[in-house]
């Protein structure tokens, strides 16, 4: 038997309650997107991504910039944009200066979409925070979530 060290312990256990408060939060918002709007939570965060791109340089995002985004493997992040292209939310063309590359783009379905799911995705977001403040184990990472949100920059 070997001893454990006590600082890789107290890292372990900050990890576990981390990963345990991601998933409480992330699994609040599905619920709620889905039952109000029929989005996954990753279908809400590629919309939100993509709708945050601009015509001009670099104003486009390459399908590894958007999997990064959105924690998605590349071809998981493919699919992801096929299900919401073959609901109308999306649509796809050619770079017009690399016939290599293309784009995705939100449609205007999609902007109204994510237009109506945002309030219920930040109300979900904030409902799943207050109950996780509650937590004693989870208090102290929700009030850094709470710090890092007022010190970023919009």
């Amino acid at each position: 038997m070997t001893a454990t060290d006590p600082a890789l312990t107290a890292l372990a256990q900050g990890w576990c309650a981390l990963s345990l408060l991601h998933g409480r939060i992330e699994a609040h918002i599905e619920r709620a997107l889905q039952g109000r709007h029929g989005l996954s939570v990753r279908e809400y965060s590629l919309l939100d991504v993509l709708s945050r791109q601009h015509d001009g340089e670099g104003g486009h995002l390459q399908m590894k910039q958007v999997a990064d985004a959105v924690v998605l493997s590349q071809s998981a992040t493919t699919r992801l944009v096929t299900r919401l292209e073959d609901r109308g939310l999306l649509s796809r063309y050619l770079c017009p200066t690399d016939r290599r590359g293309i784009y995705t783009n939100v449609s205007a379905a999609g902007l109204r979409l994510l237009d109506e799911a945002r309030p219920t995705n930040d109300g979900a977001l904030r409902e799943a925070l207050d109950e996780a403040a509650e937590n004693p184990e989870l208090a102290p990472l929700v009030r850094v979530v709470e710090s890092a949100s007022v010190s970023a920059p919009a």
